[in-house]
């Protein structure tokens, strides 16, 4: 890792002090010369004598394969359980080769894809083969570190036995929740993906953070020797910076101005997504499926941690890579100002003006006069005393925070548990919806006291039994406790829509039920009926003799 370039003057007493300050300007002279942003801060001579000058500041790049940690999916995707044999597409017929997870000899586990190759033997990863074709034999390969970095030269992957047909590269930035495409990569672009086929060659500073899709590293070319698949971000960086980077002062002043580039280069975590192995140039050929598999031997992710430009170093502790934080801040990415250090709100490091940039350094709370011990975790700059009770309370807690020592709380507020009491979001509105909740409070977890029915985190969602209409009311019918009778219909759970011989609430009364008019109308039709029957019978009867 990176090693700490920060410089102290140590003066001897038979030093005569005219030449102290020349000292102390020449080590500073030496100390910018190191490197652009390799130091956070170095000894310069002011009237008031030496002090420290403190610059923006990032590790130096480095290959991150020695601390990443790699997942490999779906289960049962690496070969060698059961043991099987395979062949290669340059002998496709010469299918002598084994795959054993039991033999160390013949075993191919993930790990093999990140060790230090040593004496010319390649070691490798590799896939079961196409066996099951054509159904797609998929794979991905995740990459973790457990921290934030930033990509400083070409990610390459070098690939035993032929390319990837199709692939995908992936990066997240909030340690694998959600993905987002980085790159395409397939020897059809518009086939594969329905893009058309791009090189980064082709991008401008309008568009250098643009997702392509690339075939030149798919496409069968029958070499052993083109093995290996580039995320090509040397290249993207020279189109600001120039041809061998020669302009990096150009490059800088983009990073601050152009809105995403920072974070196109920003992750947490890699993706391949392996989506159709290398098939010789040709079409799948059914009789020797053996030869389609996939097999990486190496993956380099050359990055920097990123610390924000608050920190130099970037050191492996716990099993964690960890920035050593300069300019009071604190957290594994410098991200927010150290306790006590919350004057003014944090802010990252700037590349401006070029080249020391601006360290926004997180500056002391301050106390006002008469107070002696005064702890506001940053979320206030005054203090008061008060005599009878003899004690120093924060004045005008700020970001939501009250208390003694604006460690609490307001009331429609509660404790960010993933956040330091330091941490301006350390309070988040309970937001409880006003229809369904008692009041605007909630719990120390964040769930609001809802009224009778309503249920959620924010009850602004009613429970079973009750339907939402400007807040929660049980239910007038459903379809288990309250069923609609006699062929009714229930609609949004508020009213059943009965057949028109019945009614009430759930269609269980007859429409003719206490009802005269209906039952003088029943009567009519009665009446009718026998009419009817009277005047018909004689001719019925007549008819029956005559036959």
């Amino acid at each position: 890792m990176p090693m700490d370039f920060s410089i102290r003057v140590v003066t001897s007493p038979h030093v005569h002090a005219w030449t102290r300050p020349l000292l102390v300007l020449l080590l500073h002279v030496v100390a910018r010369t190191l490197g652009q942003y390799d130091l956070c801060k170095s000894l310069v001579n002011t009237d008031e004598g030496a002090v420290w000058e403190e610059y923006a500041c990032q590790p130096k790049s480095s290959s991150m394969k020695d601390y990443m940690r790699i997942r490999v999916e779906p289960v049962g995707i690496t070969c060698g359980n059961p043991p099987e044999r395979f062949c290669t597409l340059e002998n496709p017929y010469m299918c002598s080769d084994e795959c054993d997870a039991s033999n160390p000899d013949l075993a191919h586990p993930p790990q093999l894809m990140a060790d230090r190759e040593r004496g010319g033997l390649i070691t490798y990863w590799q896939s079961v083969t196409w066996s099951r074709y054509p159904e797609p034999l998929l794979a991905n390969i995740t990459l973790a570190w457990n921290k934030t970095l930033e990509l400083s030269n070409d990610v390459q992957v070098t690939f035993e036995y032929g390319r990837p047909t199709v692939m995908v590269l992936d990066k997240s930035m909030n340690h694998g929740r959600n993905w987002q495409p980085y790159q395409y990569y397939a020897d059809d672009c518009m086939e594969a993906f329905n893009m058309p086929a791009k090189r980064v060659q082709d991008l401008g500073v309008a568009n250098a953070t643009r997702v392509i899709c690339t075939e030149r590293y798919s496409r069968w070319v029958g070499s052993k020797n083109e093995k290996t698949v580039r995320f090509e971000v040397r290249a993207r960086l020279e189109i600001f910076g120039g041809a061998r980077m020669v302009n990096s002062e150009a490059l800088y002043t983009r990073m601050e101005s152009v809105k995403g580039l920072r974070e196109f280069f920003t992750f947490t975590n890699l993706r391949l997504r392996l989506l159709r192995p290398a098939q010789g140039g040709t079409y799948v050929q059914r009789d020797n499926l053996l030869k389609y598999f996939y097999a990486i031997s190496n993956i380099e992710v050359p990055a920097r941690c990123k610390c924000n430009l608050h920190a130099s170093q970037c050191v492996f502790t716990d099993g964690n890579l960890q920035c050593s934080c300069e300019h009071n801040t604190a957290g594994q990415d410098c991200s927010r100002c150290k306790r006590g250090y919350k004057a003014k709100s944090y802010k990252p490091g700037s590349y401006l003006p070029f080249p020391n940039g601006t360290p926004n350094t997180c500056t002391q709370a301050g106390m006002s006069a008469g107070s002696t011990d005064c702890e506001c975790y940053g979320h206030s700059i005054r203090c008061s005393y008060i005599d009878f009770i003899n004690i120093v309370t924060c004045v005008s807690c700020k970001h939501n925070t009250r208390g003694q020592n604006c460690q609490h709380c307001r009331l429609g507020y509660f404790r960010n548990a993933s956040a330091e009491l330091d941490d301006e979001n350390v309070c988040i509105e309970c937001n409880c919806n006003q229809l369904g909740s008692v009041h605007d409070r909630c719990n120390g977890t964040g769930f609001c006291q809802c009224k009778e029915g309503a249920g959620g985190a924010k009850c602004d969602e009613c429970l079973a039994g009750f339907y939402w209409r400007q807040g929660c009311s049980p239910n007038v019918c459903d379809d288990t406790l309250l069923p609609c009778q006699n062929g009714g219909t229930c609609v949004q759970n508020q009213r059943c829509a009965c057949p028109s011989e019945f009614k009430g609430a759930l269609c269980q009364q007859s429409a003719c039920e206490g009802n005269k008019k209906c039952s003088g109308a029943a009567t009519l039709t009665l009446s009718l009926a026998a009419m009817l029957c009277t005047l018909l019978y004689p001719l019925l009867e007549a008819a029956h003799l005559g036959s």
